[in-house]
C-alpha cells in the first residue's frame, strides 16, 4: 500500500478497520516511543485516541451542576465480587488499545490488570508496588515516587479488553489509555513479553534523561540585545529536516528573573511563527533559572537552558529573540539539526504562553491553558504561579476535551495530581516527563513552576482540542498563573493565543514571607505537654494561626483530658482570652486554668478547617512560672466525625 493510502487511514481514529500499512503494536513498540520524541511529529500510525479514568467527584455533572465538587477519592466504576474478594474497577475498556500511565495519591491494595477477558490477572502486586518502581520487571524510573505521587509509565497493550481493579478503597487514582480502531494488530501484554523489550535500556535513558549532550559548542552564537531591539539568531534554509537542540547560556543582564521573561522567543517554520513564549517560559522553569533535567527539555545548574523537542520543517526555518524589557542582555546560542524525511503524517511544532494577572479565587472557575482547531498532538504543558498566600492553590482539576467533545475525557482530581505530584507538596522533583523545578515556600508561597510531557501518554486529535485548569484556591485571594502548551499540527489549524502585551511580561512581585504573630500571644504549639490521653503535637496550618501552627490534640474520646503548662513572667489577676482551631472531625471541650474552670464548653466543629475569635475564659489569678491549662472532651456536635481539638494562643489581659 502507498503512502497516501496509509495516510488516509491514519487519518481517522475511529469507525474504521485499519489496513496492512499499520505496524503491529506491542510492548515493544511502546516501549520504543517512551524515549522518541521523533515519533511526536507524525501523526501517530495506527491512530488512537487517548483517554483517561479517574477518582474525580462524580457530583460533578455540568457547569451548571457541582462543577467544581471536590470530594475526588474512592471513586470507581463499579464493585465486583471475585470469589471472596471485593474489587473496585478503577477502568474497564474495549480494545485495542493500551495503558500508559497510572498516577495514585495514595495507592491501596493488590492492583490487578485482566487483559481480552481472562478470568487470571495478567499484572497482579501491590499497587503501591507497582506504581512505586518496586516491581523487577517495571524499575524506576519508569514508574517511581515523586513528591507523594506515585506514577507507573509502563505501557500494558491489549488487543480485546482491559479492566483494572484494587481489592482496597478510598484511593485517588489516574489511568490514562490509548484506544485505536477497530482491527488494529495489538499483541496482548504477557510478563514473558518483557526480556524481549527494551525495558532496562529505556529505563536507563529517563534516569539520565538528557542523554551524551555535553557543554556547548564552541561555535556558539554570541547575541546582544538593547531594550526592543529584535535578532534572528538562527535560520534555515536547506529542508526538509528538523531542529534537534537547541541552547542558550551565559545570560548576563542585571536582573536574570526579569530578562528571562522580558525575551521572548519566536520560531517560524515555512514561514508561519508557530513558536512564541518569554525564552525562559518556554524551557519549563520561569521564572529564573531553577535546575532540572527531562525528556524534551531542561536547565542546568550553570544556567544552561536546552531543548531537545524536534521541530521539522519543508524548507525553511528562523528563530529570533526580542528584548521587551527596559535593559540590555548579552546571552549566547547553539542550535542543532538533523536528517528528516517530509511526509503526509508530519507536523509543524507549536509552544504558545499565556497569562492572567490577578484572578480572583472566588468564585471558582475554569482558566483555559489552549484551544485548538484541526489536527494534531498535544504533548505536553508547564504552569508558572505566582501566589500571594502559603495556602494551598491547586485543588482545581484539569479538563480536557478532545474532538467536540461536551464533557471532558480528561478529568482529574487536582493540579498536583496532573503533574505527577500530590497533596500540594512543595517539595522540588526531577523526572524524565514531569518536575518542580522550583516552589519558593514557605508552603506554596511565592513563585512556583511545574510542567508536564506527554511523551507515551500524549493526546491526538483531529478536529479540536481544548484544555481548561480549574482555579480551585484554599484562600480568598489574587492569583497570577501562566501556562505554555507544546503540540504539534497540521498546516491549517488555528488557536487562541494573543499577541503578549508589555504587561504580560513582568514578573510579578512577591515580598519575603512574614509568618503572621498575634502581639502578645503564648502560643500554643510551645506549651509544655504535661499529662494527656492520646496525642498531643504541634501541627502548621498556615497563615489562618497565629505563627502558622497549634497545639493538636487527638486519638481521644469523651472523658479523656490534655493539661498543658504555660509560662506566666509576671504573676497577677488577668483575663484570660484563647483562640481555636476549629474542623470537621473536632470535639466538643470543657477548659479549666489552674483546675478552675473557664467559660462554657466549646463546640469545635465547622465545616473547614477555620479558627474562633478570642474566647473569653474569664479572670484568673495567675502565678509567676507555669500554670495549666485543661481541656476535657465532654461529647461533639452531631455532624462531627471525631473529637479533635487544637489550641492556637492564649492571650493575656489586664483586666479593666
Amino acid at each position: 500500500m502507498n503512502k497516501s493510502s496509509c495516510a488516509a487511514v491514519a487519518g481517522v481514529l475511529s469507525a474504521v478497520v485499519v489496513g496492512a500499512c499499520a505496524r503491529e503494536v506491542s510492548l515493544h513498540t511502546l516501549v520504543d516511543e517512551m524515549t522518541d520524541l521523533t515519533a511526536l511529529t507524525r501523526f501517530p500510525d495506527p491512530p488512537y485516541t487517548c483517554k483517561q479514568f479517574s477518582s474525580y467527584d462524580r457530583a460533578s455533572k455540568s457547569p451548571q451542576e457541582n462543577w467544581f465538587a471536590n470530594a475526588d477519592a474512592g471513586h470507581f466504576l463499579r464493585e465486583e465480587t471475585n470469589g471472596k474478594r471485593t474489587e473496585y474497577v478503577m477502568m474497564d475498556a474495549n480494545g485495542p488499545g493500551a495503558v500508559v500511565r497510572i498516577w495514585s495519591a495514595n495507592p491501596n491494595g493488590t492492583l490487578r490488570v485482566y487483559l481480552d477477558g481472562n478470568p487470571e490477572p495478567a499484572i497482579e502486586v501491590l499497587l503501591a508496588d507497582w506504581t512505586g518502581g518496586k516491581v523487577d520487571f517495571n524499575p524506576e524510573p519508569i514508574s517511581h515516587v515523586a513528591s507523594r505521587g506515585w506514577n507507573s509509565y509502563f505501557p500494558i497493550p491489549y488487543a480485546k479488553h482491559c479492566k483494572i481493579t484494587s481489592d482496597k478503597n478510598g484511593f485517588y487514582y489516574h489511568v490514562n489509555y490509548r484506544t485505536y480502531p477497530p482491527g488494529t494488530k495489538v499483541k496482548t501484554f504477557a510478563q514473558a513479553q518483557v526480556p524481549e523489550s527494551p525495558i532496562q535500556p529505556v529505563a536507563r535513558r529517563l534516569a539520565s534523561p538528557r542523554g551524551d549532550a555535553g557543554s556547548p559548542a564552541a561555535a556558539a552564537t554570541p547575541v546582544e540585545l538593547e531594550p526592543g531591539e529584535s535578532r534572528t539568531v538562527a535560520s534555515f534554509a536547506d529542508g526538509p529536516m528538523a531542529v534537534s537542540a537547541l541552547q542558550f547560556f551565559d545570560l548576563k543582564a542585571p536582573d536574570v528573573e526579569a530578562a528571562l521573561r522580558s525575551t521572548v522567543l519566536t520560531i517560524a517554520f515555512d514561514g508561519k511563527e508557530t513558536v512564541c513564549a518569554p525564552l525562559g517560559d518556554f524551557f519549563g522553569t520561569a521564572p529564573g533559572l531553577s535546575p532540572y533535567e527531562s525528556i524534551p527539555l531542561g536547565v542546568t545548574d550553570k544556567g544552561l537552558m536546552w531543548s531537545h523537542w524536534r521541530m521539522p520543517f519543508r524548507k525553511q526555518a528562523a528563530l529570533t529573540l526580542t528584548n521587551r524589557g527596559e535593559n540590555r542582555i548579552a546571552l549566547k546560542c547553539t542550535t542543532e539539526t538533523e536528517p528528516y524525511t517530509w511526509d503526509d503524517r508530519s507536523m509543524y511544532f507549536h509552544a504558545e504562553w499565556r497569562i492572567e494577572r490577578d484572578i480572583p479565587t472566588v468564585p471558582k472557575r475554569d482558566w483555559n491553558f489552549v484551544e485548538t482547531t484541526g489536527r494534531g498532538v498535544f504533548v505536553g504543558s508547564a504552569m508558572y504561579i505566582a501566589n500571594p498566600v502559603r495556602n494551598w492553590w491547586g485543588e482545581g482539576d484539569e479538563k480536557i476535551y478532545v474532538d467536540g467533545e461536551t464533557f471532558p475525557s480528561h478529568f482529574g482530581t487536582g493540579t498536583e495530581d496532573y503533574f505527577g505530584y500530590a497533596w500540594c507538596t512543595p517539595d522540588v522533583f526531577n523526572h524524565a516527563y514531569h518536575n518542580q523545578p522550583r516552589c519558593d515556600g514557605p508552603g506554596n508561597y511565592g513563585h512556583t513552576a511545574v510542567n508536564r510531557w506527554h511523551v507515551i501518554d500524549n493526546i491526538p486529535y483531529t478536529r479540536d482540542f481544548k484544555f481548561d485548569m480549574e482555579i480551585w484556591h484554599w484562600s480568598d485571594c489574587k492569583l497570577t498563573v501562566g501556562a505554555i502548551c507544546y503540540w504539534y499540527a497540521h498546516p491549517g489549524g488555528t488557536d487562541n493565543y494573543k499577541p503578549l502585551a508589555r504587561a504580560d511580561l513582568r514578573v510579578p512581585f512577591i515580598p519575603p514571607y512574614v509568618i503572621p504573630k498575634v502581639e502578645g500571644a503564648l502560643e500554643g504549639e510551645n506549651f509544655r505537654v504535661i499529662d494527656v490521653t492520646g496525642n498531643a503535637r504541634p501541627q502548621n496550618l498556615g497563615e489562618k494561626l497565629s505563627n502558622e501552627k497549634h497545639v493538636w490534640w487527638t486519638d481521644n474520646k469523651p472523658g479523656d483530658r490534655l493539661t498543658l503548662g504555660f509560662e506566666v513572667e509576671e504573676p497577677g489577676r488577668y483575663r484570660v482570652l484563647a483562640r481555636l482551631v476549629t474542623a470537621g472531625d473536632y470535639g466538643i471541650a470543657a477548659l479549666s486554668i489552674n483546675d478552675q474552670p473557664a467559660g462554657d464548653p466549646v463546640d469545635l466543629y465547622t465545616d473547614g478547617i477555620k479558627v474562633t475569635d478570642n474566647v473569653d475564659l474569664g479572670t484568673f489569678d495567675l502565678t509567676a512560672g507555669e500554670n495549666t491549662l485543661t481541656a476535657e472532651i465532654v461529647g461533639k456536635n452531631e455532624k462531627s466525625s471525631n473529637y479533635m481539638f487544637g489550641l492556637d494562643y492564649l492571650l493575656l489581659k489586664t483586666p479593666e
